[in-house]
């Protein structure tokens, strides 16, 4: 799902995710904004708004930067969905590594989440899919009777 530039952004986007100024770019995909921001730093200091983010509901938000010990780094908010922030998102890095991958001009791309537990990817384009690779916590085991 390569991400495609958002045509239109949300006049309170930039204020939901806690950013002081515009991002570089927004993309969109698969009901996401994405703000491409200038440095992990911008990143790391983000006090989003989560009321203002419920307001984007169905749509969600990321936001990433070209990385320093990184390929790329990431935050993903969804607090319409019970998220206020995923710790550690993987469906936002099928749409992120097309986005870096081309970018960067290299398929495999090490990222890392900068949520408070945060983490590591391994993101490899194979063609039109995104194979991702890292450590994995369980947070909830269960069964389902249909």
């Amino acid at each position: 799902m390569p991400p495609t530039n958002c045509e239109a952004v949300p006049a309170t986007l930039a204020a939901a995710l806690g950013l002081r100024s515009q991002p570089v770019s927004i993309l969109e995909a698969n009901d996401t904004y994405i703000a491409v921001v200038d440095s992990p730093e911008t990143i790391k200091g983000l006090r989003p708004n989560f009321a203002l983010l419920r307001d984007l509901h169905p749509f969600v938000a990321a936001v990433t930067a070209v990385g320093t010990d990184f390929d790329f780094v990431s935050r993903y908010f969804a607090p319409s969905y019970g998220i206020p922030e995923d710790h550690v998102t993987g469906s936002a890095h099928c749409v992120l590594t097309p986005y870096w991958s081309a970018r960067l001009n290299k398929t495999k791309l090490h990222a890392r989440q900068l949520s408070e537990r945060g983490g590591e990817l391994g993101c490899e384009l194979a063609g039109d899919r995104v194979l991702l690779k890292g450590q994995a916590v369980t947070t909830m085991k269960g069964v389902l009777s249909i």
